[in-house]
């Protein structure tokens, strides 16, 4: 019997979509290049299951169904071009490769344009969830050859997460990099989310005092409201976490983190388009930073600490940290979704944001509560430069303003460093303001360099340019 679809790569992220199509009804053919690999999963996770091994990639292809459909799970970059050269000689007009991987969407560009040139259509689709999420049900957000879509379509939204309403979170993104971009951006967000909830731990933990078990208390608490969400949920549980020797093991964890460049990616991007993503970059930075930790052993040394504020009221400052971390993580997809839009623009992509936002509803690591007022958003106004002028994320950032200026202040008061909530406060400061002083700035540029300024009193893209050493 031939095989529904095929998969190349069984790392645990392709083991676990491979035995989610199997839990679903589809026959899949496997082979890694390690073919050993191939033996362990038969006789392992897929023992007793409908999955077709191979030796070889002669005997894989032969295996499967016209148009052979076929996942790339391996490692991003150099790798992917090297298999998808390795495929080609076995692959028909028509047939259909998709690369599962955290590719570089201007990768995914180029190769399925290389490959539609051939006749081989190919999709680029973004995959959020973890192993867990891969194994029973993550978000999916495939890009690409729009002619394939009909095919894999069954598949995909079979084993996708499914929101609370029943539908999978899985639809097509757009064309070309479309899918693996939006990936980037949700992990952009995801940088600064987990950022956020960071330097909200440390203020709790630093300038409250609260300890692990009113830690572990006050996230259970917040993920029944308004900050509901996978991320939250799971920094609860580790606050309650216990090493083998009864102590909490968070406590135990070296304090450099690490990254893999999807952040990266979504700053240099940012900046390419020039929309100012402040956050998420400095959710970056806060990686980058920690990961100088002799320096930092030896700076804290030379300098000390600021001295602590007055004591706050516990309880009613807990309220401020909320109000903080909603407003920031607002601003955080806020961000998100204007890089999405302009690359949009530049890369001609027919993105839909409202549905972007579903399909992060379930299964991927950034899924919140709030993503289906995002949707609600986008469906009243599809054209909105900014969710931060929707009418209700601006009463929500409105009632927390306060309390997180006072948290921003308080953390700075006392040397506690609080990048992410600082970034996406003052971004919010400057898009909401009238007037900047780029005037001078303008100014300074058309002294030193004759770049020329435009004027208040003129119509836009007049341009002026004044001897400033005239006089």
């Amino acid at each position: 019997m031939e095989a529904d679809i095929g998969l190349i790569g069984l790392a645990v992220m392709g083991q676990n979509l491979v035995m989610n199509m199997n839990d679903h009804g589809y026959r899949v053919a496997v082979f890694n290049r390690t073919v050993s690999k191939v033996d362990d999963f038969l006789a392992g996770p897929a023992k007793g299951s409908k999955v077709v091994g191979s030796h070889s990639l002669k005997e894989f292809f032969a295996q499967l169904k016209r148009p052979r459909k076929v996942m790339l799970m391996v490692k991003a970059g150099a790798p992917v071009d090297e298999l998808i050269e390795e495929c080609l000689p076995f692959l028909e007009k028509g047939d259909i490769l998709i690369d599962g991987g955290n590719s570089h969407y201007v990768d995914t560009e180029r190769r399925e344009k290389e490959l539609q040139a051939k006749g081989i259509l190919f999709i680029g689709t973004g995959i959020s969830g973890g192993e867990e999420g891969a194994r029973h049900g993550p978000s999916i957000m495939p890009g690409g050859s729009k002619e394939a879509w009909p095919f894999v379509k069954p598949i995909f939204q079979a084993i996708a997460a499914k929101a609370d309403d029943g539908s999978p979170c899985c639809e097509w993104v757009g064309e070309g990099g479309a899918g693996h971009y939006v990936k980037m951006v949700h992990n952009g967000i995801e940088y600064g989310d987990m950022q956020l909830i960071s330097e909200v731990y440390q203020v709790l933990r630093d300038l409250v005092g609260c300890s692990s078990k009113e830690l572990q208390q006050i996230f259970t608490d917040w993920n029944k409201g308004e900050l509901n969400s996978y991320l939250i949920e799971i920094t609860a549980h580790i606050f309650g976490y216990r090493d083998i020797d009864g102590n909490l093991l968070l406590d135990k964890i070296l304090d450099v983190a690490g990254q893999k460049g999807t952040g990266k990616w979504t700053g240099i991007s940012a900046l390419d388009l020039g929309i100012p993503v402040t956050l998420i970059a400095e959710a970056v930075f806060a990686r980058c930073l920690s990961s100088l930790k002799e320096e930092r052993i030896q700076a804290s040394v030379l300098y000390g600490s600021p001295k602590k504020p007055h004591d706050v009221d516990k309880e009613f400052f807990i309220d401020k940290v909320k109000h903080a971390l909603y407003a920031a993580k607002i601003v955080s997809y806020a961000q998100g979704f204007m890089l999405m839009r302009a690359a949009a623009d530049e890369m001609k992509w027919n993105l839909h944001f409202g549905n972007i936002a579903l399909l992060w509803r379930g299964g991927c690591i950034i899924r919140s509560r709030f993503l289906g007022d995002i949707q609600k958003a986008y469906q009243q106004k599809a054209n909105l430069p900014s969710l931060l002028l929707d009418a209700f994320f601006h009463r929500e950032i409105s009632r927390c303003l306060e309390g997180w200026r006072n948290v921003v202040a308080a953390a700075i008061q006392s040397g506690i460093p609080v990048p992410t909530l600082a970034a996406g406060l003052t971004f919010l400061d400057g898009y909401t303001c009238a007037r900047l002083p780029a005037n001078l700035l303008q100014a300074q540029r058309d002294f030193f360099g004759a770049h020329t300024y435009e004027r208040v009193d003129q119509p836009r893209g007049k341009f002026f340019h004044t001897e400033w050493l005239a006089n």
